[in-house]
């Protein structure tokens, strides 16, 4: 039985994200039911597959430098998310290649606090190593 200790890590090229608050995730694989003026169901099409993800990084991080560069420039860039420690995950990792960044919103400066920036991103491939 999993005892929940798995700590994942994300790299942006071969570098940690750290500290890192949140990566989001989001695969997107429509389909369409095609009908029949015989029947109704009769097949499917499948449209394109579209995997996006957000990332949450404490503007302390020296990535939010590089994200913000790579988001100014349009550069593709890869991000991997594997298991640090623990072996509770599903995935042993996901592999995100050919990124790019859509949007960038960094947040208020706060008195008390770190400010946050995030990152909306999309990935023209992905990879999964179970």
């Amino acid at each position: 039985m999993a005892d929940w200790n798995t700590r994942l890590e994300v790299k942006l090229g071969d570098a940690t994200i750290t500290p890192i608050t949140t990566f989001t995730p989001t695969f997107n694989v429509p389909h369409t039911v095609l009908h029949s003026i015989e029947a109704d169901n009769v097949g499917f099409v499948r449209q394109p597959a579209t995997f996006t993800f957000t990332m949450g990084v404490p503007a302390v991080a020296t990535a939010v430098a590089e994200l913000t560069q790579l988001a100014t420039t349009g550069a593709e860039f890869q991000v991997v998310v594997a298991e640090k420690k623990g072996t509770d995950w599903a995935f042993g990792s996901l592999k995100f290649a050919r990124c790019i960044v859509t949007s960038a919103s960094p947040s208020n400066v706060v008195v008390d606090g770190v400010p946050q920036a995030s990152f909306t991103c999309l990935a023209l491939s992905v990879g999964v190593e179970a």
